[in-house]
C-alpha cells in the first residue's frame, strides 16, 4: 500500500498550498465555534424553562435543541424568562 501522508506534521512547500490549508483551518475552528455557541444558547433556553418549572414537550424541547438560528436563540432566551407557557415560544413575532 502507498505511503500516507500526515497532515499534522506535513510541510506544504507552495504558498498556495500553505495559504489555502491555514484558511481551511481557520474557517473549520469558526464553524466549530459557532456550532457550540448555537448549541450553549439552545441549553440555556431549556435550562431557563427548567429553572421557572415549565414544562417543555418533548417535540418543542428538540426543536430547541436543534435550532442554529442565533436570532431565533437570542429571542427565546429572553422568552423564556418571562412566558408562562412552553407554548408562546411557538410565537412567530419572537
Amino acid at each position: 500500500m502507498g505511503k500516507h501522508v500526515n497532515t499534522k506534521t506535513y510541510e506544504y512547500l507552495s504558498d498556495w498550498a500553505r495559504e489555502n490549508f491555514a484558511k481551511g483551518r481557520t474557517e473549520g475552528r469558526a464553524e466549530a465555534q459557532a456550532e457550540g455557541k448555537a448549541e450553549a444558547m439552545a441549553e440555556a433556553v431549556v435550562t431557563v424553562l427548567d429553572a421557572r418549572d415549565i414544562q417543555v414537550p418533548d417535540e418543542l424541547k428538540d426543536k430547541i435543541l436543534v435550532c442554529r438560528d442565533f436570532d431565533r436563540l437570542n429571542a427565546w432566551i429572553a422568552a423564556a424568562a418571562t412566558i408562562e407557557s412552553s407554548d408562546a415560544l411557538l410565537d412567530e413575532e419572537l
